[in-house]
């Protein structure tokens, strides 16, 4: 008899983990499908061969960006869009992971759950995408970037809609080069998309945040005046500035990007309501653009001294900023402490691609990054910004508020060179960042890529 119930335990017991491993692989196979058909073992969808009866990629205004003809994947007929479009297309590799071309590989190939690839013709649905981006506008930016390495973005924080983006370095997909020990320093980093992937040390355009969080803590900030001598000791170390300042008002500290008062501000301020701030603004956190998750932002100065908190509120220590996540923020500056989604591809593509993981199209806001307030008045200080210290006829008649950013780095290299910032004018709703690694200073370095990519895709809405 107890042989019998062992027995009987033994076969309910295997048969209910068979039951429970059945039921999990068919959760996992109806779930997680497209990802599971792209890996590149799976040569149907997989590699170039996958890539053979995909339907064409079109920018936002219908120019054809990648095409199948006579059995091979052909790219854009001007080498210049082609490599600064490299890494929102792809290539017939899946080496760039964020591209439309791996991300959406199934919806371009036709690929269905049931059928696989012989789904008949009577049921297909077209496998074309059309992106938001325009072909133009990247290029212009490209162009301006040259053979530095760096990112430029911009998007509609009304639409959401991502009009410019581009990372360097690139190569031609119609012509991919075989990277080797000799050649990998020309080509280092070049299937990441710094836009989305990429994390670089802020400088100035953090000093944002620590504006916001003054705004928000120092009731009588707007009547304070600050002094700068052109260095300042916190804790046994100097804070050192550009030039000496003299005397000014909270403004024009921001205006003349004044190290010596920011790095005051954060110690006045200190590390929970500055840490506090810089989350609410979306550090230590990524967002999402068509499923692909940014690069993290970061802002820690848990076991800070009073030295580093100072230069964290100046935009140095351990900062680090996501070219896409600061255009978010400066977009929900421009647009009272909230922001469209940003994404690439116009298509709707399903919730299927939401559940398995590889996300489809998404207009949902990303949450109030600031109050409505902060966000006013962080706002007419960069409008403030331009008009009194850049000029206010940087970016060709419009209306633009922006910050710069000279990020020091390792020593014996140069700064990342940033700009930041947003367009106020209702047919021009645009936020953008670009950011120029080792570039030098931001003003001289990345304004004239944001000017170039600006100035183009205000063109492309008009379009």
């Amino acid at each position: 008899m107890k042989k019998i119930m062992k027995r009987s335990t033994f076969i309910f017991l295997f048969g209910l983990f068979f039951i429970i491993g059945l039921s999990v692989f068919v959760f996992r196979l109806v779930t997680d499908w497209e990802n599971w058909v792209q890996q590149p073992y799976n040569g149907h969808t997989a590699g170039s061969n996958g890539l053979v009866q995909a339907g064409k990629i079109f920018d936002r205004n219908g120019e054809v960006l990648a095409q199948t003809v006579d059995g091979e994947r052909v790219y854009n007929d001007d080498q210049a869009v082609r490599e600064a479009m490299l890494h929102v297309v792809g290539d017939d590799s899946l080496n760039i992971s964020t591209a439309a071309q791996s991300i959406y590989r199934t919806k371009l190939t036709g690929y269905s759950f049931v059928w696989g690839l012989g789904m008949p013709t009577s049921l297909k649905k077209s496998n074309d995408i059309t992106l938001t981006a325009d072909a133009q506008a990247c290029k212009a930016a490209y162009e301006a970037i040259g053979d530095r390495k760096g990112a430029c973005v911009v998007y509609n924080y009304k639409t959401g809609e991502v009009i410019c983006s581009v990372s360097t370095y690139s190569y031609d997909p119609q012509a991919p080069p075989e990277i080797t020990e000799e050649n990998e320093e020309q080509y280092d980093g070049v299937y990441l998309d710094h836009v989305l992937s990429s994390s670089y040390s802020p400088g100035s355009i953090f000093k944002i945040v620590t504006c916001a969080c003054a705004i928000e803590n120092i009731p009588d900030i707007y009547e304070r005046e600050f002094y700068c001598e052109g260095e300042k000791e916190i804790d046994g170390s100097k804070i050192t500035c550009v030039e000496a300042h003299g005397t000014m008002d909270f403004n024009e500290a921001l205006a003349y990007s004044c190290n010596v008062t920011f790095a005051e501000l954060a110690v006045e301020l200190g590390g929970d309501k500055m840490t506090e701030t810089a989350v609410e603004m979306g550090f230590n956190t990524s967002f999402r653009v068509d499923g692909n998750p940014t690069a993290k932002s970061n802002y820690n100065v848990a076991n800070a001294t009073k030295n580093q908190l100072a230069w964290s509120g100046v935009g140095q220590y351990t900062n680090l900023a996501n070219p896409m996540q600061m255009a978010i923020l400066c977009g929900a500056i421009a647009n009272g402490g909230t922001t469209a989604q940003p994404y690439t591809v116009k298509n709707d593509l399903g919730i299927l691609s939401e559940i398995g993981g590889i996300l489809g199209q998404n207009t949902g806001a990303p949450g109030r990054l600031l109050k409505q307030d902060t966000a006013n008045k962080l706002k007419d200080m960069m409008l403030y910004d331009v008009d009194s210290y850049y000029g206010s006829d940087l970016f060709y008649g419009l209306t633009v508020g922006a910050k710069t950013g000279t990020a020091e780095v390792q020593e014996g290299k140069e700064p990342n060179a940033w700009i930041v910032g947003f367009s106020a004018d209702e047919e021009a709703p645009l936020a953008f960042a670009v950011v120029i690694e080792n570039g030098g200073y931001g003003m001289a370095a990345a304004s004239p890529v944001a000017i170039a990519a600006m100035e183009a895709s205000v063109e492309a809405l008009q379009k």
